[in-house]
């Protein structure tokens, strides 16, 4: 009898051919698996909580409506072509506006929504309502997320509870005189809502769950569209909690990362409401008299089939799976910091170079998930420095750095800086060139990303001194209006990737005027993070290689050779990857290090030049 293995000896172990499906529900029905999928994750969000309202005379204030409970579950087991149930929680009412004697001011609570997947079942709780005005409930409710307290009197409002696994308590409300009450934030599914602070504002919502290292990194099509009165969510962010109210002459609490509504003073309704579909809580009322808080934002659930397998498995049905297309891809999430080649610096009392773009993941932002392959690696070089024959003369810049790329990810070069005589202003880049000869400074952040890559250059205010380059996290300075001296360079950003800080993307320093003739005249230093020194008397300092520092401007003085300012430095890219990982660099000259504890064996992969990442 031949072998149901196929002749392979082993365990037959379930097999799940998803092939990777997201589906989103935003309304309770049914959710029906494809024929090959055995295993899911799904994320369960439940209806945001309402935001307390304000009775008909003035005095407290609102507090924002917790998130709905919020959470994911890896590894689910499920039949395939199956139909599975989904109920989708409502979004928490509004608190009201009701007359003294009522006691309907404080937000209702979210409803819960219930996934049944195979043989699990999760549900998770409707986040609770803000607090009212009195008179009526002045406590948020507990719930997924606890609800934000009011400002009412005689205390500071209680902080109710979230529930572990699914969110965070509501902030407290503050009584303090008149205008300074403030109301708590509502609970979010990662943090806790903040409490008023009666010095400044109402309490912020708390933020909710990133579920991009498990769905992708946005844009994807399931993930909801950001609104301006609400916490963002399209980077695929849910359930923030609301904002609390704030005194008319304090700022109103903002809604939490996650569709959290914010808090406000005027309108139909003062409190806005949390994102539909979002799980988010309702903002508070803001301290207007007769009017009501944001309704809560109803829920969700996305449901991913996987592609997994493990153990062995009958040739025929591998053979079957690879023809559909269905086989498990292997993928690994990594992080990564990507900086592009820095820009030269300008000849004749010339500008800094702008720093290279600076783009990373690391830490706390959104990975990158890859398949198994190779990948080409770009690191860009630092742009040339201008040389000028003499003064009068300069009519060339300094070169722009070139780009560094990894995957989807493009850090633009720094702009090169600016040079006495037709070519003053600097040139625009990753983080921008300063400007020469009472020039401008170019744009950072050039073509624009969020976060952004880069700073802008600084000016130049006098004939005789260079402005510095942008930095990765400084806009470069302009040079001082006192004669002969030039500005420094932006500083850059420390970045621990590859498991201790390093400093990149420094802004080179502007060149001044000196020598026996021009006491007094300096060269501004290059930004931390690599970025040239700028001369007032000759050559400039370049920036230093593989951090994308800025190249320094020249100085004044042309006898006996032509004054160069600084060459940028080139860029770098480090990916870093999970130790169960198998990656490799190539060519020789780029690395692969497994980090010691407490870094848990991650494999950091440095490219300091051009090359390919490869994953098997």
């Amino acid at each position: 009898m031949g072998s149901p293995n196929g002749g392979i000896v082993g365990v037959i172990n379930p097999t799940s051919f998803g092939k990777c499906t997201v589906t989103s529900k935003t309304s309770s029905g049914t959710l029906t698996t494809q024929p090959g999928t055995r295993l899911v994750t799904a994320l369960v969000v439940a209806g945001g909580g309402g935001g307390g309202g304000m009775p008909s005379s003035p005095g407290h204030l609102g507090g924002g409506g917790g998130a709905g409970g919020a959470n994911i579950t890896e590894n689910i087991s499920v039949c395939g072509a199956a139909p599975y149930p989904v109920t989708i929680g409502a979004g928490g009412a509004a608190g009201g506006s009701g007359t003294p004697g009522t006691c309907g001011n404080g937000g209702g609570s979210g409803s819960n929504t219930i996934a049944v997947l195979g043989g699990t079942t999760i549900t998770n709780s409707g986040g609770g309502g803000g607090g009212g005005g009195p008179p009526g409930r002045n406590c948020g409710l507990p719930g997924g997320s606890g609800g934000g307290g009011s400002s009412a009197n005689p205390v500071p409002s209680s902080v109710p509870t979230g529930i572990a696994g699914q969110g965070n308590s509501g902030g407290k409300g503050t009584d303090a005189a008149p205008p300074a009450l403030t109301a708590g934030g509502g609970g979010g599914a990662s943090t806790a809502g903040a409490t008023g602070n009666p010095a400044t504002s109402g309490g912020n919502g708390g933020n909710g769950i990133n579920v991009a290292p498990y769905f992708g990194a946005a844009p994807q099509s399931f993930y909801l569209s950001d609104v301006p009165t609400a916490g963002p969510v399209s980077s695929g962010i849910f359930a923030g909690g609301g904002g609390g109210g704030g005194g008319t002459a304090l700022s109103q609490g903002q809604g939490g990362d996650g569709g959290g509504g914010d808090a406000r003073t005027t309108g139909p309704n003062s409190g806005y409401g949390g994102v539909q579909n979002s799980g988010g809580g309702g903002g508070g009322n803001g301290n207007t008299p007769s009017k009501e808080g944001g309704l809560g934002g109803s829920g969700i659930v996305i449901v991913k089939e996987l592609n997994k397998a493990s153990g062995s498995w009958p040739l025929s049905a591998q053979f079957r799976s690879r023809k559909q297309g269905t086989w498990p891809v292997l993928t690994v999430s990594v992080d990564y910091l990507v900086v592009a080649g820095g820009g030269g610096g300008g000849t004749i009392n010339a500008a800094g170079g702008g720093a290279g773009g600076y783009r990373t993941s690391f830490p706390g932002g959104t990975k990158l998930i890859l398949e198994s392959g190779s990948y080409p690696i770009t690191v860009g070089g630092g742009g040339a420095g201008a040389t000028g024959p003499g003064p009068g003369a300069c009519v060339v810049r300094g070169v722009s750095g070139s780009n560094s790329i990894f995957s989807t990810i493009t850090s633009t070069g720094g702009g090169g800086g600016g040079s006495n005589g037709s070519c003053k202003v600097g040139s625009a880049g990753g983080s921008g060139g300063g400007g020469a000869d009472n020039g401008l400074a170019g744009a950072g952040n050039t073509p624009p990303v969020s976060p952004p890559q880069g700073n802008n250059g600084g000016r130049s205010n006098t004939p005789s001194g260079g402005g510095g380059g942008g930095g990765a996290s400084a806009v470069g300075t302009a040079s001082p209006p006192v004669a002969n001296q030039g500005g420094a360079g932006g500083a850059g950003s420390a970045n621990s990737i590859t498991g201790s800080p390093v400093t990149y993307a420094g802004g080179g320093g502007g060149g001044g005027r000196g020598g026996p003739s021009y006491p007094g005249g300096s060269g501004g230093s290059g930004g931390s993070g690599g970025g040239g020194a700028g001369s007032p008397t000759g050559n400039a300092t370049p920036g230093t290689v593989n951090t994308g520092g800025g190249g320094g401007g020249g100085g004044f003085i042309c006898s006996p050779a032509p004054v160069t300012g600084g060459s940028g430095g080139s860029g770098i890219v480090i990916i870093r990857a999970p130790g169960s990982a198998s990656i490799s660099a190539s060519p020789g000259t780029n690395t692969v290090t497994t980090l010691p504890a407490p870094a848990g064996g991650c494999k950091v992969a440095t490219f300091t030049v051009s090359g390919d990442l490869t994953i098997s």
